[in-house]
């Protein structure tokens, strides 16, 4: 009978957590994470003008194009990383918007939520023409919704409303 007992110390020892698996796996998360940061972030270097924004909620069925002047007063324009032409951003955006009729089942179904915005990072020394012409592109695909993303000016100790 005196075998069967558990004491008081003897209890708490056995429902201490072991902690270690606990700070293994943290730290494997943590660097996962380190990780994956630096690879989801690709993008074309450019400089966006500095202006205040309203902070937009990111879907990830929205579409990401970079304008930027080229060479000789050319427009390059980026699909994510990849440079499109003007007719393959009018055929990617026309087939990504099909995509999405097919998958909600229909012209119908399709709706403010659902509907992905086209959001356009402008280099600020990238002629208006370049940044003018994605624009209508989008629009033509049939994109309601075409936004900047710009870059806020760096606070300097007091907020101005």
């Amino acid at each position: 009978m005196a075998g069967s007992t558990i004491s008081e110390s003897e209890d708490e020892a056995l429902s201490d957590i072991n902690v270690v698996p606990l700070t293994d796996v943290m730290l494997v998360l943590l660097i996962v994470f380190l990780i994956t940061t630096q690879v989801i972030k690709q993008a074309i270097p450019i400089k966006l003008p500095n202006v205040r924004y309203e902070p937009t909620m990111t879907k990830p069925e929205n579409v990401s194009l970079t304008v930027r002047s080229g060479p000789g007063g050319t427009c390059e324009v980026y699909w994510g990383v990849t440079r499109v032409t003007q007719k393959e951003l009018l055929d990617r955006s026309v087939s990504k918007l099909e995509n999405l009729i097919k998958a909600v089942g229909g012209v119908q179904n399709v709706n403010e939520e659902n509907m992905p915005e086209a959001h356009i990072r402008g280099d600020v020394n990238t002629q208006y023409k370049c940044i003018g012409a994605a624009i209508i592109t989008m629009q033509q695909a049939g994109f309601q919704r075409v936004g900047f993303i710009s870059e806020p000016p760096p606070l300097t100790g007091y907020r101005s409303e």
